[in-house]
C-alpha cells in the first residue's frame, strides 16, 4: 500500500527537485501548481501529507490549509514549504492547521527528515490503495469516491479491499468465498457472492447495469479494472 504525497508549489523547478527526492524515497507523488488545481488533485488522489507553499496564485496556501480542515481532514499531514520566515508567519501557519513549517531556501534532505518525523507519528493512519479516485484506507475502515465517503457493510469493504489489492486479474468465486467466509461450510453458495457484488457496485459504478471497475469474466469470476 502506497503513501501519496501531494507537492503544492507554483516554482517549477522546486516543485520538481522535491518531487524527484520524494519518488526516491518510494512516495507517490502527485502535483499541482496552484491551489485551484491542488484541490482537484486532492480529491482525486487523497495525499496523506501535502507539502504546501503559501504564496500560489488562484487559491493561496493559508486558503487551501484552511479548505482541508474545514472539512475535517485531520488525518492528513500538512508542512508548509514558504518564503515567509518570520516568526508570526510561522505561527499563524501552524494555528491554521499546518503540522510543521520549513522555509526557503531549504535543504532537501532536511525536508525529508521533516517529511519522515510527521510519517512516523500520522502515516500508519493514512495507507491506503487508490485507483482512478476509488480510494479504500483500511486502516480507518473508510472508502471515498471522488472524495465522498461510502457507506459499505463488512462484507463489501472487505470485498473491495481484496479487489483492489488484486487488480487486473481474474479473481474466482471460489477465492472470493474463502476470503469472506474462511470458516464457513459449503452451504455458502455462489450467488452469495454475485449478491455483494451487485451490492458494491451500486455504490462504486456510475452505471452498475455497464460496470467499469469490477467486470464479470464469464465462466470465471470477476477482474477489479483499473487499466
Amino acid at each position: 500500500m502506497e503513501q501519496t504525497i501531494l507537492v503544492v508549489e507554483d516554482d517549477k523547478l522546486i516543485r520538481e527537485l522535491v518531487s524527484i527526492y520524494l519518488t526516491k524515497a518510494g512516495y507517490e507523488v502527485v502535483e499541482a501548481a496552484d491551489g485551484e488545481m491542488a484541490k482537484e488533485v486532492f480529491m482525486t488522489h487523497h495525499p496523506c501529507l501535502i507539502i504546501l507553499d503559501l504564496m500560489l496564485p488562484k487559491v493561496s496556501g493559508e486558503e487551501f490549509c484552511e479548505w482541508i480542515r474545514e472539512q475535517e481532514r485531520n488525518e492528513v499531514s500538512i508542512i508548509m514549504l514558504s518564503a515567509k520566515a518570520r516568526t508570526e508567519d510561522k505561527i499563524k501557519g501552524l494555528k491554521i492547521g499546518a503540522d510543521d513549517y520549513v522555509t526557503k531556501p531549504f535543504d532537501p534532505e532536511e525536508l525529508m527528515a521533516h517529511i519522515e518525523a510527521v510519517l512516523r507519528r500520522t502515516g500508519q493512519f493514512c495507507q491506503k490503495i487508490t485507483h482512478n479516485g476509488l480510494c479504500i484506507k483500511p486502516r480507518k475502515g473508510e472508502v471515498l469516491l471522488f472524495d465522498e465517503k461510502l457507506n459499505l457493510t463488512k462484507h463489501e469493504f472487505n470485498l473491495l479491499f481484496y479487489f483492489m489489492e488484486n487488480p487486473n486479474i481474474v479473481i474466482t468465486r471460489k477465492n472470493l468465498l474463502d476470503q469472506l467466509y474462511p470458516y464457513a461450510d459449503k452451504i455458502v453458495l455462489d450467488r452469495t457472492i454475485d449478491a455483494h457484488i451487485k451490492k458494491l457496485r451500486s455504490k462504486i459504478e456510475d452505471n452498475p447495469a455497464s460496470p467499469t471497475r469490477i467486470k464479470t469474466v464469464r465462466g470465471m469470476g470477476y477482474r477489479f479494472v483499473t487499466d
